[in-house]
């Protein structure tokens, strides 16, 4: 049996190593713990996002440009789809009593986000306008300075056998 204690850490790509300690220390206050200058000129960067946990990302001068619709969002909720193998979205989870600040916060540093606290439930839809007892994340979507679609998300209630639902889907092949 393999047993992990977790995620260690995500590495993502960045277009500007600066802009974007900036926006991880200064505006989500994630502290920079470690460093490392790459052999090939790149740099890779550590920043704490709570709990032992890490998001790490990597520069390099010649990396390919970002690639919205495929490699990441083009713009949530209304097009949301990326390509197999890419990342969705990255999100931190946060207490739901701290919501409302970091959404002041993201206000306050101009960093654009969904207009609305999204309530997750089962409905259709998804979400619901309101909170309600079926409701099982409270988030909010933004994105840094690379693109990279962000979520705080405040998990409301504990998960049970109900909440497996679901059948996986599959691509018919013909």
């Amino acid at each position: 049996m393999i047993k992990t204690n977790g995620i260690n850490h995500v590495a993502l790509v960045c277009r500007d190593m600066k802009e974007t300690m900036h926006f991880y220390t200064e505006i989500l206050h994630m502290p920079l713990f470690k460093t490392v200058q790459l052999p090939d000129g790149g740099q890779h960067f550590f920043f704490d996002c709570g709990n032992g946990n890490a998001i790490a990302f990597f520069w390099w001068e010649d990396a390919p440009p970002s690639a919205p619709g495929i490699a990441s969002v083009k713009k949530f909720p209304f097009d949301a789809k990326t390509a197999v193998g890419s990342m969705n979205h990255l999100a931190f989870d946060m207490a739901e009593e701290e919501l409302e600040a970091a959404i002041e916060r993201l206000q306050e540093a101009d960093v654009p986000l969904t207009p609305a606290v999204f309530n997750h439930d089962d409905s259709p839809q998804g979400i619901a306008r309101q909170k309600h007892e079926g409701v099982f994340v409270r988030s909010v979507y933004f994105t840094d300075p690379n693109g990279i679609m962000l979520e705080f998300a405040a998990t409301t209630r504990e998960f049970g056998p109900d909440d497996v639902a679901h059948e996986p889907a599959t691509k018919q092949v013909n």
